[in-house]
């Protein structure tokens, strides 16, 4: 065995790390992305083949169903990747289950990005009407991850009536101001048995980075990668991001100290 192969060995026990479990599903990618806001559907699917994603979100309410072949958006989403329908636009528990009821018929499968709008400027969740229609899907036999405020106490909630994860805004949709309030996310990171994975407010890929440093299961993301000026570049460094903070987190970061450490040992040092 040569010893390049050897370092490649040890590089990939080193970097080794366990797949993300949503239900019974199972992803080597920590970045979920979306389909909204692309200038065109070839840049779309090029972006989304650039990001590694296994998972894309599917908005129905804003999907021409109708569409047929190139039209349609579904014939652009790369072969493969798992269909996470959601419920954006949507104001009502009722409305949302009605919308993930759809996603059923379409054949989308079992895994729904529940979306549950409590005020229309901000798109902040209501998150008593997600509580709501929760409960009805997951008796229903949904894999269900919810997209909540930055809350401990509804994130809580949601893990206890069955949601398959939590998905916590970092900072209003489609704002690209980044995580917000990190502390919030480390309670709910700290208390949760089930994937936390950050959704809304990620704009660079050092946010991806960050979310993934403290200790998120994964990021979902739409406009950051769309409205870049290069979104496939932009795409391929959220995949980087995402990695990296994967990385990070697993390794352990240093402590942090107040002042200089020297990276060289000072013992043995030739007298002066």
């Amino acid at each position: 065995m040569s010893s390049a192969e050897i370092t490649s060995d040890v590089l990939a026990a080193a970097t080794a790390d366990s797949p993300l479990v949503v239900g019974k599903h199972s992803f080597r990618s920590r970045l979920i992305v979306g389909t909204g806001k692309y200038a065109d559907f070839p840049t779309m699917k090029a972006a989304m083949e650039a990001s590694g994603s296994e998972m894309v979100t599917v908005a129905l309410r804003r999907v021409d169903l109708s569409a047929q072949g190139e039209k349609s958006l579904f014939h652009w989403i790369p072969k493969g990747m798992t269909y996470l329908p959601n419920t954006a636009g949507c104001y009502t528990a009722e409305e949302a289950i009605r919308t993930c009821h759809l996603a059923r018929e379409l054949s989308l499968g079992d895994l729904v990005k529940l979306e549950v709008i409590g005020d229309q400027r901000t798109l902040f969740p209501d998150v008593e009407e997600t509580l709501k229609a929760a409960r009805v899907l997951v008796k229903e036999g949904f894999t269900v991850l919810p997209y909540i405020t930055d809350d401990p106490v509804a994130a809580q909630r949601l893990e206890d009536i069955g949601c398959a994860a939590v998905m916590p805004l970092a900072a209003p949709i489609g704002s690209g101001l980044g995580i917000r309030n990190p502390y919030n996310l480390a309670i709910i990171i700290e208390q949760a048995k089930v994937p936390v994975i950050v959704d809304a407010g990620v704009g660079t890929a050092s946010d991806a980075g960050f979310a993934l440093e403290l200790g998120c299961d994964g990021v979902l993301m739409n406009t950051a990668i769309a409205l870049a000026r290069e979104p496939v570049r932009m795409a391929h460094a959220m995949k980087l991001g995402v990695e990296a903070g994967r990385q990070a987190f697993l390794a352990g970061r240093m402590p942090r100290r107040l002042h200089a450490s020297a990276s060289s040992p000072m013992d043995g040092l030739l007298p002066r």
